[in-house]
């Protein structure tokens, strides 16, 4: 999808949310989905902190370019623009190891699944590193 044009990256985008209400592993596909997206280490012009900082996910799909965040961002609104998901509790909370050293860009669903964790599939909220804690929390 990301060597296509903005246009067909976009219609792609929108055939590939319709797919989600009916899979079997619909937080898996949508990790599959964005493994391959183009990465930056950081989007200066996004805060993570600032809303008014973010672009909206068709000005992200056009740019092309995801960091960390824009990422998360980006696999919350995949989820969130779906029936089957419209109404779940989708969060993005940045946290931090203890000592410092990685941050994440996690994609909570319904506080059970998350996203951007494993490049390849969700893992279960209960199973993630608990030496971790949150340094912002987004409601998507």
């Amino acid at each position: 999808m990301f060597n296509k044009s903005p246009e067909e990256r976009l219609s792609i985008w929108a055939e590939f949310r319709k797919t989600l209400n009916h899979c079997d592993h619909p937080f898996d596909d949508v990790s599959v989905f964005w493994q391959d997206s183009p990465r930056i280490l950081f989007n200066h012009r996004v805060d993570p902190f600032n809303k008014k900082s973010w672009p909206t996910p068709w000005e992200i799909i056009v740019e092309n370019r995801y960091d960390d965040f824009t990422l998360a961002l980006m696999m919350g609104y995949t989820l969130k623009f779906t029936e089957k998901f419209k109404n779940s509790k989708i969060e993005i909370k940045t946290m931090v190891d203890y000592s410092k050293t990685k941050l994440y860009n996690l994609v909570f669903v319904d506080d059970e699944y998350i996203l951007n964790y494993d490049k390849n599939n969700a893992v279960k909220a209960a199973d993630i590193d608990q030496e971790l804690y949150v340094e912002n929390n987004i409601n998507v």
